[in-house]
C-alpha cells in the first residue's frame, strides 16, 4: 500500500478561504488561535498521521480486531499508536477549555480529523465517537456524570461507544427492546446490542458506553427511548475504577471492511442487569443521543472524503511508475500511465471531487463554529440553519464521492487493483460502510427533504441559493477560469431551485412521491454546493496569482481542477431533475411486479 501524506496546501487553503479561518479567530473563544498555532496543530497531525497511523492501515485490514476468552484484542501496533494519540492531546483538540479540551476551531479540528481516516479509517473511529459523546454528556449529562466521565473522556483516557442497534431495531430506534429499571440511584440495564463500535478494546483501561433503552411505563415508539450511561467498569465518586459491570461483548462481526474496528455484540444484564445511569429526562434519549449522531455524521462524511484523498494519492502515485501500452502522439515506449488521456481523466474527477467535498465540509464546520461562538443572536441561528440543511448533503454525498472514488482507484490499477496485495481494494471495502452508518444516505436523502426542506417551506433552501448566486455574481464579473465555471454554475443552481419547488408542491400533497425523489435530490444539491465551492477557490486562486501571493503552481492546479468541475461535474446536476420529479413512477409500480 502507498504512503500517506497529508495534503496540507489544499487543507491550508479550504481553511484560510473556504471556512474562513481569519474570521473565526475573532471569536472570543478563538482569540489566541494564531496563524503560528494552526500551522502547528496542522503539521504535528500530518507527521502523526504519516509517520504512526498510515503504516498500520494494512496491518489493521490483515490481522483485525480478535476476540479470546471475553477479551477483545486490536491488531499489532494499535495500542501503542492510541497511547501517542492520547499522549499528543489529540483527542481534545475541538473541546472547549472549561472542560479540559484545546477549545480549537471545530474547522481546524475537521481538518486533522481528516487526516486520520485517510491515514487509517479504523483506527479514527474510535476517538470520533469518543469526541461525540463528549458533545453529548457535556450538553445533557449531569454534574456528578460531567464530573466522573469527561475528566476522563476528554483527554481520551477512556473512550466512549453508542448503543443503539439491535437485531430488530436497525435503522427504526422506536423498535428496540432493551430496558431499565429503576433501582435507586440508578437503573439495571438487560438487553442486546449490535453493531457497536469499538464497543470493546484493549486501548483503554474503561469503555463508557451510551446506551438507549426502555422504561417499563414509557410509550410506545421513538418516544418512548430513554438514554443511560453504562461504564464498562463502575466509577467510584473518586473517579477510580470499581467492579466490572454486567456488560460482555459475546461476539465480532465478521465485516466486509474496517477489520480492525472491533464491531460489537453486547450483552447487558447476564447476571441481573447492567447498572446504568440516567442521562437527561425520561423519554427524551433519542433527541439527546441526536447531538452524538450529528456531529458523528460530520465525521462520517470526513470519512468519505478522508478515503478519497488516500485513494487518488494511491491512484496518482501508481499512475506515475506504471508503464503500461504506448502513449498517443509519442515516440517514447516507457512512458508510465499518468500519460494516458483516460487515466488523466480519471485522476482529475477524482481529485475533484475530493476537493468539492473537502470545502463544504469545512465549510459546514465553520458554521459550527459560528452556530456555537458568534455574539449576534441571529447570526448563531442563521449558521445552525445552515449546518442543519448541509449536514445530511456532507453525510451522504461525501461518502458516495467517497466510493466512486476508491472504485476510480481500483480502475486506474487495472487487473494490479482487484489483487489484494496493492491496498487498492482495502479502501472500496472501508468506506463503504460510511454509505449506511449513522442513518443511511437514503435516510439523510429522506431528512433532507422530509424534514429540511420542507419544516420552513424551502425558506433554508433559499437562503442557501440566494448566497449561492451572491457566488455567481463574482464568478460573472471575473475573469479566466472563474468565469468559465458562470454558465455550468448557474445551470446547476437553477436546477436546485426548480428541484425544491418541485419537491415543495409534492410533498404537501403526496410525501411519499417526494421522498422517492429525494436521493437525486441530495445529488443534486451536493453537485451544486460542491460547485459553488469550487468557484469560491476558483476566484481565491485567481486572486491569488494576481496578488502574487502563495504557491503559484498550488494556485493554478486549483483553477484547473475547478474548471474540470465546471466542465465535467456540474452538468450532472440539472440531468437529475427527471428522476426528482419521477416519484410518482416509483410508487406506482405494483408491489407484486418487485
Amino acid at each position: 500500500m502507498s504512503d500517506y501524506a497529508a495534503p496540507l496546501a489544499d487543507m491550508r487553503f479550504a481553511l484560510e478561504e473556504i471556512a474562513q479561518l481569519g474570521q473565526l479567530q475573532r471569536l472570543a473563544p478563538f482569540e489566541q488561535v494564531t496563524p503560528d498555532l494552526v500551522e502547528a496543530v496542522l503539521d504535528g497531525a500530518g507527521q502523526l498521521a504519516s509517520e504512526v497511523l498510515a503504516p498500520l492501515n494494512r496491518v489493521g485490514d490483515i490481522h483485525g480486531s480478535v476476540l479470546e476468552n471475553g477479551v477483545v484484542r486490536t491488531p499489532p501496533g494499535f495500542k501503542d499508536a492510541y497511547a501517542q494519540f492520547v499522549a499528543g492531546g489529540w483527542s481534545a483538540v475541538s473541546v472547549a477549555t472549561d472542560l479540559g479540551g484545546q477549545g480549537l476551531p471545530q474547522a481546524l479540528a475537521t481538518a486533522v480529523g481528516e487526516m486520520w481516516s485517510s491515514a487509517n479509517t479504523a483506527f479514527a473511529l474510535c476517538p470520533m465517537l469518543t469526541t461525540s459523546a463528549v458533545d453529548l454528556l457535556a450538553e445533557y449529562g449531569s454534574a456528578a456524570q460531567k464530573r466522573l466521565y469527561l475528566s476522563r473522556l476528554v483527554p481520551g483516557e477512556w473512550t466512549a461507544a453508542m448503543n443503539l442497534t439491535e437485531p430488530q431495531a436497525g435503522s427504526d430506534l422506536g423498535a428496540l427492546r432493551t430496558r431499565a429499571v429503576p433501582e435507586g440511584d440508578h437503573y439495571r440495564i438487560t438487553g442486546q446490542k449490535i453493531f457497536i463500535t469499538y464497543g470493546e478494546h484493549d486501548l483503554t483501561d474503561n469503555i463508557v458506553h451510551l446506551v438507549l433503552a426502555r422504561l417499563a411505563d414509557a410509550p410506545a415508539g421513538s418516544q418512548g427511548i430513554s438514554l443511560f450511561v453504562v461504564p464498562k467498569f463502575l466509577v467510584n465518586p473518586d473517579g477510580s475504577l470499581g467492579a466490572r459491570n454486567d456488560v460482555r461483548c459475546v461476539s465480532l462481526e465478521h465485516k466486509l471492511g474496517i477489520h480492525a474496528s472491533p464491531t460489537c455484540v453486547l450483552s447487558f444484564g447476564d447476571a441481573g442487569g447492567a447498572i446504568g445511569w440516567l442521562v437527561g429526562e425520561p423519554n427524551r434519549g433519542l433527541a439527546a443521543m441526536f447531538t452524538m449522531m450529528n456531529r458523528a455524521r460530520l465525521d462520517v462524511g470526513l470519512q468519505g472524503i478522508a478515503i478519497a484523498e488516500r485513494a487518488y494519492q494511491q491512484a496518482r502515485d501508481f499512475a506515475r511508475t506504471r508503464v503500461q501500452g504506448r502513449v498517443i502522439g509519442a515516440t517514447d515506449t516507457s512512458l508510465p500511465i499518468l500519460h494516458h488521456a483516460d487515466v488523466r481523466r480519471m485522476l482529475m474527477s477524482m481529485r475533484a471531487a475530493t476537493e468539492a467535498a473537502r470545502a463544504l465540509a469545512y465549510y459546514v464546520a465553520a458554521q459550527i463554529d459560528r452556530a456555537r461562538h458568534d455574539d449576534d443572536e441571529a447570526a448563531r441561528a442563521q449558521a445552525q440553519r445552515r449546518v442543519d440543511l448541509l449536514i445530511p448533503v456532507v453525510k451522504a454525498w461525501s461518502t458516495d464521492l467517497g466510493i466512486e472514488t476508491a472504485s476510480t482507484n481500483i480502475q486506474v490499477h487495472g487487473g494490479m487493483g482487484f489483487i489484494e496485495e496493492t491496498g487498492a481494494a482495502q479502501h472500496l471495502r472501508d468506506v463503504r460502510i460510511a454509505l449506511i452508518y449513522e442513518g443511511t444516505n437514503g435516510i439523510q436523502a429522506g431528512d433532507l427533504v422530509g424534514r429540511k426542506l420542507t419544516r420552513d417551506h424551502g425558506e433554508a433552501v433559499r437562503a442557501l441559493i440566494d448566497d449561492m448566486r451572491a457566488t455567481l455574481a463574482r464568478v460573472a464579473s471575473s475573469r479566466g477560469t472563474a468565469a468559465v465555471m458562470r454558465q455550468p454554475l448557474e445551470a446547476a443552481i437553477d436546477a436546485l431551485e426548480s428541484a425544491s419547488g418541485v419537491l415543495l408542491a409534492t410533498h404537501a400533497r403526496a410525501p411519499a412521491e417526494a421522498l422517492a425523489g429525494s436521493v437525486p435530490y441530495l445529488r443534486l444539491m451536493g453537485i451544486a454546493a460542491g460547485g459553488w465551492m469550487m468557484a469560491e477557490s476558483a476566484l481565491a486562486a485567481a486572486r491569488r496569482l494576481d496578488e502574487s501571493t502563495g504557491d503559484p503552481q498550488f494556485n493554478r492546479a486549483k483553477l484547473a481542477t475547478a474548471r474540470f468541475y465546471a466542465e465535467q461535474v456540474l452538468p450532472t446536476g440539472p440531468a437529475l431533475l427527471p428522476a426528482i420529479a419521477g416519484g410518482a413512477t416509483v410508487m406506482e409500480f405494483a408491489l407484486d411486479d418487485f
